[in-house]
């Protein structure tokens, strides 16, 4: 039988120095945490599909990573519990099984509906039919990484989170597995072989910080390429090839400022595109010295939920 991927084992032994489990004393107690109550939040652009979860910022580079748990970065769907419905991100109930639903502990978790690496597109197809596939669904992780109802320190949350779906026993629940990183340098190694291997990217959780919605300097994300969301709002005309089609989308950014996007896109969407109001992923390089994303790419429309 195929070991599973290191991020998802419970309590299996692996590469010393960058794969050790996560020691929730010593991240707590860890002296480059400076004590403080909560984080500062980053408003982002107001949306309903951003309400009441946390939001990840793109890492900065070269930062030293101790004092966070580091974990793979899941391509899955986003799903929130709250000891009695199970919704998106946006906060639409999601058709899953009564079996399913009947397993999950009666405390709140965040994490992500979950098959396989680079299985995305198959994964979105099952969890958002208003009628579940009861088999399909049996191919379908909830990895949970935190804990958003439980008033503590994420290091304590995710003990918390442990031993509660410890006492679920299924198979296809888990904690997300988060591991103590030394340096930037051993970052970009972990990185490295996480995509290496088919993962997307990483995760920082700092382990001293409370939980709270919205983006905020307690949780990041790391990838070869970063990703962001822009909503639509208005479209601009194509020229020559592209005459009658949409030539690039107008996108918000979080931080309020605006530009097109027109790298990435299909024809399809080029004649039927993403509306005003629509959220969307682009991926970019860096930034310029304003703040706009540099080499943007669209890569996915959220889907009505």
């Amino acid at each position: 039988m195929p070991r599973p991927p290191l991020a998802l084992r419970h309590h299996t032994a692996s590469t010393p120095g960058l794969s050790r489990r996560l020691s929730l004393s010593a991240l707590l107690v860890s002296p480059w945490l400076t004590p403080r109550v909560g984080a500062q939040r980053v408003q982002p652009v107001d949306s309903g599909a951003h309400s009441g979860v946390q939001l990840a910022m793109p890492w900065p580079v070269g930062r030293s990573p101790q004092g966070f748990g580091v974990s793979e970065k899941f391509d899955g769907v986003r799903a929130v519990w709250d000891g009695r419905l199970l919704r998106f991100r946006s906060g639409r109930a999601i058709a899953a099984p009564a079996w399913f639903l009947s397993a999950l502990p009666q405390v709140a978790l965040d994490g992500e509906l979950w098959m396989a690496r680079g299985a995305f597109d198959r994964l979105s197809g099952v969890v958002r039919q208003t009628e579940p596939d009861d088999r399909a669904w049996r191919a379908v992780k909830y990895l949970v990484f935190d804990a958003p109802g439980h008033a503590a320190p994420f290091a304590q949350r995710m003990a918390f989170v442990q031993s509660a779906l410890t006492q679920a026993q299924q198979p296809w629940l888990m904690p997300v597995e988060q591991h103590p990183v030394n340096d930037a340098r051993a970052l970009l190694a972990r990185l490295q072989e996480t995509v290496r291997q088919g993962g997307e990217g990483l995760m920082l959780h700092r382990a001293d910080a409370l939980w709270q919605p919205g983006r905020t300097d307690a949780l990041f994300k790391l990838k070869p390429e970063l990703d962001e969301e822009g909503l639509v709002v208005g479209h601009q005309p194509g020229q020559g090839r592209l005459k009658g089609q949409t030539g690039a989308l107008l996108l918000q950014m979080p931080s309020g400022q605006r530009f097109a996007l027109g790298s990435g896109l299909s024809d399809a969407l080029r004649r039927d595109p993403p509306p005003v109001g629509a959220w969307v992923t682009y991926r970019y390089r860096d930034r310029t010295p304003s703040g706009l994303p540099r080499f943007a790419s669209f890569l996915r429309v959220h889907e009505s939920e």
